[in-house]
């Protein structure tokens, strides 16, 4: 199964990046693994909640094939353990997913459609992340998820 990480906003930080492709490099004895940045075009930006949600949707929208598996990271979330993600990655597999998309909305969320979309919504936490900041942690999460798959010794349960 291949896994792409889509987030909304800006570049990564330099020292970001560095963490996000440390566990990429981790990551790709197991699986393919891409991140992509959906920007939206200065001249569209807005700090109108309602607009930014739909100018954001017609990006996602617009990338979204019929052979990925939309995975919505929300706060409202489904909360799970490490051990219980790497038991839903593994049922995923197990039913064929070709690409798992998991996506980090926009500043304000994503619109009602985006989350009609999602085939499932899960949260990292209850606190609140900066959008780089959680594009490392999903980062390290997936590699601990494989490695709870693999029986590494990174996971200590």
């Amino acid at each position: 199964m291949n896994i792409e990480i889509w987030s909304v906003g800006k570049e990564n930080e330099p020292f970001i990046e560095q963490g996000i492709q440390h566990y990429f490099h981790k990551i790709k004895p197991y699986t393919n693994i891409e991140l992509h940045i959906l920007q939206v075009p200065k001249k569209l930006a807005t700090a109108d909640a309602e607009k930014s949600k739909q100018i954001e949707e017609e990006l996602i929208l617009k990338k979204l094939q019929t052979h990925h598996y939309l995975l919505l990271l929300d706060e409202k979330g489904k909360m799970l353990t490490s051990p219980q993600w790497a038991k839903e990655y593994q049922q995923l597999m197990n039913r064929g997913v070709k690409t798992l998309v998991l996506l980090i909305g926009g500043a304000y969320g994503v619109s009602d459609i985006v989350k009609k979309k999602a085939n499932a919504t899960w949260s990292l936490s209850n606190l609140v992340f900066p959008h780089q900041l959680v594009r490392l942690i999903l980062a390290e999460q997936v590699y601990r998820t494989y490695s709870i798959l693999n029986n590494s010794p990174y996971h200590h349960s």
